[in-house]
């Protein structure tokens, strides 16, 4: 019997690559496609990241600035910026489908791009557990559901794992800088937000319905953070977390609990968000434990 149904999906597999595919994206909208997409076009770093988590790297013929992870997203040709598509660049390609990003890409590029033809599957991922859900949607649009779906499931596996050992820790008010200058932070629908409460901690500007809002030093130093964690831009800790030395009255300046996360396992919206995650974590605990001393 196995062996019949073994044959029996081999004989139907050519039907079953070319078959419509269709899948409803982060705005709601329906993306139809004749069959799964073999030409395909990202505008944002995390988006080539989980198109190869998907396991349809192979069909990313365009993508975006930034777009470094894995190695083989290098080697991609560009067309521009994620806030500065170069539109001619993307007709150029071909491509039978675009993944944008609703936050960071211009809503008139997109609108464009749909009104020359071509598919837009929009994605906005605000919570840690929609990572998953993005991946098997991609997975379904590229025609590699089966590596897409086992990745999803790694995924959840991991933060159920996460979630059951943080869930019932102590609070840590949390204070996550982005940035110095200007002094911005993420608010509570911000995915970020969602690693703090997974980590056991509560972003202190979570109130705030903005993704990154701006906030002021004095806003910062009277909610008085326990924690105060920040990403910067590059692979080093940023030499601005310790400006705030200048607020000993702050509760995680006199604890010393200034803390770095690298932006890129925190700030995409990818599978390593959990590799971000396990740090942002391991921080908080650290807050706990020197809450005796």
């Amino acid at each position: 019997m196995r062996r019949f149904a073994f044959t029996l999906v081999a004989a139907l597999w050519p039907l079953l690559a070319s078959a419509e595919v269709s899948v409803t994206d982060d705005t709601g909208a329906t993306v139809a496609l004749k069959q799964p997409a073999r030409r395909i076009v990202t505008l944002a770093p995390h988006l080539a990241e989980t198109l190869f988590a998907a396991g349809a790297g192979d069909r990313l013929v365009g993508t975006v600035d930034y777009s470094d992870y894995p190695d083989a997203a290098k080697k991609v040709p560009r067309v521009g910026g994620y806030s500065r598509v170069d539109l001619e660049a993307v007709i150029a390609l071909k491509p039978d489908l675009i993944i944008a990003w609703y936050s960071g890409n211009a809503p008139a590029n997109v609108e464009k791009l749909r009104g020359f033809g071509f598919p837009v599957y929009v994605s906005q991922p605000d919570r840690i557990e929609d990572v998953a859900r993005e991946i098997e949607r991609i997975g379904r649009l590229a025609g590699t559901s089966q590596a897409a779906d086992a990745a999803a499931e790694n995924f959840r596996a991991r933060l159920d794992g996460l979630r059951r050992e943080y869930e019932k820790k102590a609070r840590v008010r949390t204070f996550y800088q982005i940035w110095k200058q200007p002094l911005s932070t993420v608010g509570g629908r911000q995915i970020i937000s969602s690693v703090i409460r997974l980590c056991g901690g509560e972003n202190v500007f979570g109130d705030l319905q903005a993704l990154a809002p701006v906030v002021s030093v004095e806003a910062v130093v009277s909610t008085d953070p326990e924690a105060i964690v920040a990403s910067g831009m590059g692979e080093a800790r940023p030499e601005w977390l310790d400006d705030w030395k200048r607020w000993p009255a702050i509760t995680a300046v006199a604890r010393n609990n200034l803390f770095f996360v690298p932006p890129e396992l925190i700030q995409r919206h990818t599978p390593r968000l959990l590799d971000g995650a396990e740090v942002l974590c391991r921080h908080l605990q650290s807050a706990r434990d020197r809450r005796a001393k």
